[in-house]
């Protein structure tokens, strides 16, 4: 698309009202919690465990509420870790001093990761592949770091250090640091950002001369070199991790220009920093090589800036996705800050970002750097994002290269209706052909007429989820007011741990009767034997208390069969009636005791 005519299209949507955007069913929101420098998470070196760990709890339950669905929490910011490592040493930026541990000892890594997966959110392992140490003058560097133990390995890159990328030994060393992680913790992903060679500094040299002569691999040009260096590594780390854990995703942020389009006819339409010709990332080919599961492009400039515009980015990230997923990095810590354009002074400027990359199909969701800049509210962005923009759940698009079997839907047990709550249940499912078994449920309450048609057309939306429940759960208490004049349906799918999503299970719900007060459903039972049955069935009812009461069996989108008992008054204590199925089909029905009282359905298999 020419940029003319995009801008004009861009001007026309800008100007356009936006109401509530339409809250995607599918989409990655994610934010960055950045270690280094205490920048987010811990907010300090001197922080004791507890203390930690109420602010992680904290930080999570922020964002929980912000709509995230995905942490990319920096475990390795400087070849140190925010893990138990026999590797490599603890970092400085959680106890003080690197290598000194928690104490109490704890795995901050193993809390992080079981915190998100509590929240139903996941948890990335954000590493920095060669940064080394920050300041050489200042840094903590423990005798076990690196630098100390293989000094042969680290340039110096004005007050940086630095692995050298073209040594091979420094390839395998950073691979068996991230498959060290991979093997030992449940996370559920692996991610790179765009650290790869250093940012140019004035008169400051890279001296990996000895390097390109020592390993020069058949390469006359050292530029080409150097991005075959990084390559290599990004295809490695993909293959060994793909190796151990096929769910693992494996993902990068890179700077948010490749190329230039005056550089390569390929490039965008920018006139910005060329990540492809000075820190030597060839992003482009990592996606068209299929060695990362998605793209994050660090995308950090707004709307209308000349040298590299949101608006033309964006599109050209799509148009070379691949057939991989995109993230959009967005600069959320710019927000409020004038002094590179006083676009980002206006409040709209990161919701109408959002909303612009929703209109792109490969463009899976947002990352925000960082974390604080979201809790603290700059400009409202907080509020937007609870307020509208993430106000309903999203499940995660899931990764078709990696697996595209769902997992089975679950079997639906009995529920319960109370006049502020209706209680599902649920049994989990055989594993599917793949092997996979559910690891979460969704629920969805439909409030449409639950006629044959709407109900088998029904498409799945955001604002219907009314819960995302762990792979452990087997039952879910909605609190809701029940309407007796608007019956409605509750649906129940499962996904694997990629987000395939099963078929719906059906459950549907039926007016009641009155909504008086239940003073105790202990002894109100409803049961059937046998179930499978052919051709009848025994079923028993016991009322603690007299009650007006009915049976009904009704099929699985809510058409009523047949009429077990009319509704009248019956005495207190056990009532037994036959349900005959000479004249019914095969299938599942939903038998359903309702009354002044109480109400109870099973759901029941005739099998001929």
């Amino acid at each position: 698309m020419k940029l003319s005519l995009l801008l004009t299209l861009l001007l026309l949507w800008s100007q356009t009202p936006h109401p509530q955007s339409v809250s995607p069913l599918r989409e990655v929101r994610s934010i960055w919690v950045a270690s280094v420098t205490n920048i987010d998470w811990p907010t300090s070196k001197n922080l004791t465990p507890v203390q930690q760990q109420s602010e992680f709890i904290t930080l999570l339950d922020r964002h929980k509420l912000n709509g995230i669905n995905t942490i990319f929490a920096q475990i390795r910011p400087t070849c140190d870790a925010f893990y138990i490592s026999n590797i490599e040493p603890w970092s400085e930026w959680l106890t003080g001093t690197q290598g000194t541990p928690p104490n109490p000892l704890y795995d901050p890594l193993t809390f992080m990761v079981d915190e998100a997966h509590k929240r139903g959110m996941e948890l990335h392992a954000w590493v920095n592949p060669y940064r080394a140490v920050m300041n050489k003058n200042t840094s903590s560097v423990h005798s076990s770091h690196v630098s100390k133990r293989k000094p042969q390995w680290v340039k110096e890159y004005g007050v940086y250090k630095w692995l050298d990328p073209g040594n091979p030994e420094v390839m395998d060393y950073v691979t068996s640091v991230i498959m060290d992680v991979v093997r030992r913790y449940d996370i559920d992903g692996i991610h790179f950002d765009d650290y790869f060679y250093p940012y140019p500094q004035t008169n400051v040299v890279f001296d990996d001369d000895s390097t390109f002569i020592q390993y020069p691999r058949g390469f006359t040009d050292k530029n080409d070199w150097r991005r075959n260096n990084v390559n290599m590594l990004v295809e490695m780390v993909r293959d060994s991790i793909k190796s151990v854990k096929k769910h693992v995703k494996f993902g990068i942020s890179p700077f948010g220009i490749w190329r230039n389009q005056s550089t390569d006819p390929d490039g965008s339409a920018t006139s910005g920093f060329q990540s492809y010709d000075q820190v030597f990332a060839d992003s482009r080919k990592w996606v068209q090589e299929g060695w990362v599961d998605y793209i994050n492009p660090q995308i950090y400039w707004n709307i209308g800036f000349p040298p590299a515009r949101f608006e033309v980015l964006t599109p050209w990230w799509n148009d070379n996705a691949f057939n991989r997923q995109v993230f959009v990095g967005h600069a959320a810590y710019k927000i409020g800050n004038g002094s590179q354009d006083t676009t980002w002074l206006n409040p709209t400027q990161m919701p109408h970002q959002i909303r612009f990359i929703r209109t792109f199909d490969k463009v899976a969701g947002s990352v925000f750097f960082s974390s604080k800049s979201i809790t603290n509210n700059l400009l409202g962005v907080q509020d937007s994002l609870r307020n509208d923009l993430y106000k309903y759940p999203a499940l995660i698009p899931p990764m078709p290269w990696l697996d595209s079997i769902p997992s089975l839907p679950p079997a639906v047990g009995e529920f319960t209706i109370n006049p502020q709550s209706v209680r599902i249940t649920w049994a989990h499912p055989a594993a599917a052909s793949d092997g996979d078994v559910p690891y979460r449920y969704i629920l969805y309450k439909y409030t449409g007429y639950p006629h044959p048609d709407s109900v088998l057309n029904y498409q799945r939306k955001a604002t219907d989820i009314i819960a995302i429940v762990r792979k452990e759960a087997t039952s879910y208490t909605h609190a809701t007011v029940v309407d007796s004049m608007n019956p409605y349906l509750y649906l129940i799918t499962s996904t694997d741990r990629l987000w395939n999503e099963s078929t719906p299970e059906i459950v549907p719900l039926f007016p009641v009767v009155t909504v008086k007060e239940i003073q105790t459903i202990t002894d109100f039972n409803l049961s059937a034997y046998p179930n499978p049955f052919n051709p009848a069935a025994s079923v028993s009812l016991f009322l603690p208390a007299p009650s007006v009461m009915k049976i009904e069996l009704y099929d699985m989108i809510g058409r009523r069969i047949a009429v077990i008992q009319e509704s009248a008054q019956l005495p207190a204590g056990k009532h037994n009636f036959t349900l005959d199925g000479h004249g019914l089909a095969s299938g599942t029905y939903l038998l359903r005791a309702s009354g002044t009282e109480f109400s109870k359905t099973l759901k029941l298999l005739l099998l001929k």
